[in-house]
């Protein structure tokens, strides 16, 4: 009689387990296409790109001036001789130092470059993700969605959706983007 009884009460538990899971709605979401659908990226990416060719331009002209002190160098070198030994040495000493101080200029300005060029980006791209962030976590609430998966993260365990809700568009309207897809680039 227990063993019919703890029968019963376990195909219950069985069965409102499947009417809970039943319940929960899956929907899924192209981040990669909501985001770049944005006009603040697009905007985004010309500053970025601007302050990448300003500060690509700034370490060109420390590496030309680079090059002319070296090339002085080595032309001094060559006027080298028994007469003028210890001056050129001197010369040569002093355009050695300059030429170690231009060298570690070039690769903190490089850095500094890159740091700096980091921070605009996640100045300007970290918001722009909050906000497709929220507007996934809003249409989802509006929707009544208990998951959203991201179909354009690669890490993604995802490998079937046709049982999900694909929620794009809504969040394409809620942050304001362009409904159409960027055309893809002609090779």
């Amino acid at each position: 009689m227990k063993i019919i009884r703890l029968f019963f009460i376990a195909a219950g538990l069985m069965l409102t387990a499947n009417t809970v899971n039943a319940q929960q709605k899956i929907g899924s979401v192209d981040t990669n296409d909501v985001f770049e659908s944005l006009a603040e990226v697009k905007t985004a990416s010309t500053t970025i790109e601007t302050m990448s060719k300003t500060k690509q331009g700034e370490i060109e002209k420390l590496i030309s001036q680079y090059q002319t002190k070296l090339k002085a160098a080595q032309d001094k070198e060559k006027t080298l001789s028994e007469a003028n030994k210890e001056t050129v040495t001197k010369e040569l000493m002093a355009a050695q130092t300059e030429l170690e101080a231009l060298g570690k200029k070039i690769e903190e300005t490089r850095t500094k470059a890159a740091q700096d060029i980091a921070a605009k980006q996640n100045e300007l791209v970290a918001p722009l993700q909050q906000k497709v962030k929220d507007a996934i976590t809003a249409v989802a609430k509006e929707k009544s969605l208990s998951f959203v998966f991201d179909v354009a993260t690669q890490g993604s365990n995802l490998v079937y959706t046709d049982g999900s809700e694909d929620i794009t568009a809504a969040v394409k309207a809620k942050v304001g983007a362009s409904a159409a897809k960027p055309a893809a680039a002609k090779k």
